[in-house]
């Protein structure tokens, strides 16, 4: 009674069904993810040695994490349009130049939250400060 032995021939696996389910899921988070969109914006820093000439007045923001101030004065983000009007009403033909400062941790949102409603100003030169 002789044993038979088989001999187990070795199987290649196949790639392309690995390849499908890689590339369904690539498309799948693809899809599913969020893009945002992503913009430029404008910073000129303060320099030492920079001065204001004489036709240019000068407004002072001062942005915490918590609130703003424009001149001192409490306000939200969405009424710093209409405080800049107000305290531009009697100067409206001359540039005027808004230092904005930060203080504590005040995150990028929000700096860039504040300079969209600045940039949106006409004649309107903003410095932030470090």
């Amino acid at each position: 009674m002789a044993l038979r032995l088989s001999k187990r021939h070795a199987r290649r696996l196949s790639m392309t069904s690995l390849i499908d389910v890689i590339f369904l899921l690539l498309l799948f988070f693809m899809l599913s993810s969020t893009f945002s969109r992503f913009g430029t914006v404008d910073l000129m820093a303060a320099e030492a040695g920079q001065g204001t000439s004489g036709e240019t007045r000068s407004l002072f923001l001062r942005l915490t994490p918590d609130q703003i101030s424009l001149n001192g004065e409490v306000v939200a983000v969405d009424a710093i349009e209409a405080r800049l009007v107000s305290l531009r009403s009697d100067r409206d033909a001359e540039e005027t130049q808004v230092l904005v400062s930060l203080a504590g941790t005040v995150t990028s949102q929000r700096l860039v939250d504040v300079l969209a409603v600045l940039r949106q100003q006409p004649k309107l030169a903003v410095t932030v400060l470090g």
